[in-house]
């Protein structure tokens, strides 16, 4: 039985009154700029303000970059998740601290530290660079920008599905004569597929929206790395509101698509 299948008097017999108070005021100060914005949103022009270079290189550039990070995200992250919930004592501390620690970091410090790993003077950076690889001021910057971000966010939400699976199923398969590959294949990663979906989805939103680190590593240039959270920032100080504005809306309809596609993925991954 959950909160939700009590009957109303019930609820509100366990509920007391005075919460809707803090609770009322919590959904205002989420609610109120996203009224603000949408209320202030050049509606007759945005045909023609999304139809700009601009907001369309943004765009193509954000959705490249974040689903490829994306992809990154789950082809490193799943392997990642699921040797975390076999491990105990203080090295997974240790490694689950490494693995929340850009969840926390400022975004101008992630771009700080990015720049002094992957930059032409960090480790990985002169590497590359011999290699003729640079990564500087390009999308792969972005993409590498954004898998430092997003990773965390995929890795948890999957984390938390996997150690849901029973193992005593995969035990089971175990004694079966299933190999490891078949266990993981057939019987954990479908159990767990609903948080992985959710996980892969919340790395693409995160991705989407990164801002910060990626000005401080990737820069800001054209149609290399000038994201839409970039083109927003820099057509509010080009006294372009409207342009800015209507960007915003973009990204806002992305994110509402990116739910929704959560959604619907988990209600028909999830057993009936």
């Amino acid at each position: 039985m959950t909160h939700r299948s009590l009957s109303r008097p019930l609820r509100r017999a366990i509920t007391p009154a005075w919460l809707w108070i803090p609770a009322a005021t919590a959904l205002a100060l989420l609610a109120g700029p996203l009224l603000a914005l949408l209320a202030n949103a050049p509606w007759s022009q945005m045909p023609a303000l999304l139809a700009e270079p601009a907001a369309r290189t943004a765009l193509g550039l954000s959705l490249a970059t974040s689903a490829t990070s994306t992809l990154a995200c789950v082809g490193l992250g799943l392997p990642l998740a699921v040797v975390l919930t076999r491990l105990g004592g203080p090295l997974l501390h240790v490694l689950r601290s490494i693995l929340l620690i850009p969840l926390v970091l400022s975004p101008v410090v992630s771009g700080i530290a990015l720049l002094y790993f992957w930059g032409p003077r960090g480790a990985a950076g002169e590497l590359l660079g011999g290699l003729g690889l640079g990564v500087g001021f390009s999308p792969a910057a972005v993409v590498l920008v954004q898998v430092f971000v997003a990773l965390p966010f995929f890795v948890v939400a999957a984390l938390s599905s996997l150690e849901a699976v029973d193992p005593d199923l995969e035990l089971a398969a175990a004694n079966a004569g299933a190999n490891a590959t078949q266990i993981l294949r057939h019987i954990t990663l479908p159990l767990a597929a609903p948080g992985v979906l959710v996980g892969a989805l919340l790395a693409f939103a995160r991705s989407l929206g990164e801002y910060g680190a990626t000005i401080t590593f990737a820069g800001s240039v054209e149609g290399r790395t000038r994201t839409l959270p970039l083109q927003i920032e820099l057509s509010m100080n080009s006294n372009r509101p409207e342009l800015a504005l209507g960007l915003c809306l973009m990204l806002l309809a992305l994110y509402l698509l990116v739910l929704g596609a959560a959604h619907l993925g988990s209600r028909s991954i999830l057993p009936r």
